[in-house]
């Protein structure tokens, strides 16, 4: 059956999303706030669809009828809730609403664990500006889903690795690192995987609800940088204390070293069967080797 999908935020994964629909022979649109980016868009095989999340009323044209809408948007950093998301669904025509939306959130929402395995009857404590504003976000979702009878589809995720998106600068910089023995866990799933994620949500007609995104192979944060330099043959970061840390660090570093977490992404398996590429970040960092700069 072809579907037709609009991808909101067709960056990086967006544009993965969208080569997976496309092989399908589905029909893909990319909400496109410019000219450029519709010219971007086109050169891609996604036919653009204009609006600017930050001016709803370019949003008043949308002529829905999509089979699913992936917001992959993020919100603003000066906001506490997400008015993108809320202009959106606001703008969505109530007798062409899309069957499903797959919104992607953050494994953030859950807050600092204490290095606990998480699943998703864990309950949201978020304690950062972005973590906020999507389980706000979430909610937002959530309520107008129930409301219109559309399926939503939540995917919480954590930190995403691939080519392009590895701290290479960072470590030929020469920036410390904490202990391994104090060091937090964190989890990552590669960007292609979780194009993979989003994909068989959308088309598992079951899927719903909230689902961790993850490869579930959680690690310390120190081994994922330390992994990194070893794969790319750069210098191992020097190890410093977490007290000596929270003086040297910037307090944006310091947010990923304040939360402690190891994702349980079983029901994305049972539920969803995405056919991921990267299960580890070893297969993960291989794939990527030769590719950054």
């Amino acid at each position: 059956m072809t579907r037709t999908v609009l991808i909101v935020g067709c960056g990086d994964i967006g544009s993965r999303v969208a080569r997976l629909e496309l092989a399908e022979g589905h029909g893909v649109y990319g909400l496109a706030r410019s000219a450029e980016t519709a010219a971007r868009l086109a050169g891609q095989g996604i036919a653009a669809v204009g609006g600017d999340l930050d001016k709803p009323d370019s949003l008043a044209g949308l002529k829905g009828g999509w089979t699913t809408l992936y917001y992959l948007a993020p919100s603003p950093a000066w906001a506490v809730d997400d008015p993108r998301l809320a202009a959106l669904l606001e703008a969505l025509p109530a007798t062409r609403l899309p069957g499903k939306v797959v919104y992607i959130s953050t494994s953030g929402v859950y807050g600092d664990c204490g290095g606990d395995w998480v699943g998703e009857d864990r309950p949201p404590h978020p304690q950062t500006g972005r973590s906020r504003r999507r389980w706000a976000a979430e909610e937002a979702l959530t309520a107008w889903s129930r409301r219109h009878g559309v399926t939503a589809v939540i995917l919480r995720v954590p930190g995403i690795y691939g080519p392009g998106r590895l701290p290479l600068e960072r470590l030929r910089a020469g920036v410390p690192v904490v202990r391994e023995e104090e060091s937090p866990y964190s989890n990552r799933i590669h960007a292609d995987d979780l194009a993979e994620v989003c994909f068989a949500a959308a088309r598992r007609p079951a899927a719903e609800g909230v689902y961790n995104v993850s490869d579930g192979r959680p690690t310390t944060m120190t081994d994922y940088f330390y992994s990194i330099a070893d794969r790319f043959g750069l210098p191992r970061p020097p190890a410093i204390s977490l007290e000596e840390a929270r003086r040297v660090l910037s307090p944006a570093m310091l947010s990923f070293l304040e939360e402690s977490k190891r994702l349980d992404n079983g029901r994305m398996l049972r539920e969803l069967h995405p056919r991921l590429r990267y299960p580890d970040l070893e297969r993960g960092l291989a794939a990527c080797s030769g590719r950054d700069p």
